[in-house]
């Protein structure tokens, strides 16, 4: 076998399961994070609270937390399926506002410095490429049929 054909073959490949692949890495991240939330046991718990203390008022920390952690539960159940594509980008793109905050309202517990993220921080920004894949994923919706 010739490099060119090895190499045509394995981006046909690659082509053929990143989007599948996609779904199933953010259905992981999604529904194990909002898991653990869910039974008490997430290193985010913290972060998520001071946030919380930070911004919201309207209602306790324990409802607010158990709501969010099926949020993204749901998010990641969601991506599973493509019919639902289109409903779960937007729901993907508010959690991840939600998610960023912290580098904005609690700086000390997601800065070091200029341009030197905590490990806290690091967890945020990593985000940015759940963000790639999502978009990636949105890029391969048929788009709707023109009304005439």
């Amino acid at each position: 076998m010739n490099t060119t054909r090895l190499d045509h073959e394995f981006i046909h490949f690659l082509r053929r399961t990143s989007i599948p692949f996609g779904r199933f890495a953010i259905f992981v991240v999604y529904v194990w994070f909002g898991m653990l939330k869910i039974v008490g046991l997430s290193p985010a718990g913290p972060l998520v609270h001071h946030l919380f203390d930070a911004t919201i008022h309207f209602m306790s920390f324990n409802t607010f937390y158990i709501l969010f952690a099926w949020f993204e539960v749901l998010i990641g159940i969601m991506f599973i399926f493509p019919k639902l594509t289109r409903w779960v980008i937007p729901l993907l793109f508010i959690h991840m506002v939600t998610t960023f905050l912290p580098l904005v309202f609690l700086p000390s517990e997601t800065w070091n410095g200029f341009m030197v993220l905590t490990l806290e921080g690091q967890y945020i920004v990593k985000n940015l490429v759940i963000i790639a894949v999502a978009i990636g994923i949105a890029a391969h919706v048929h788009p709707l049929p023109q009304k005439r």
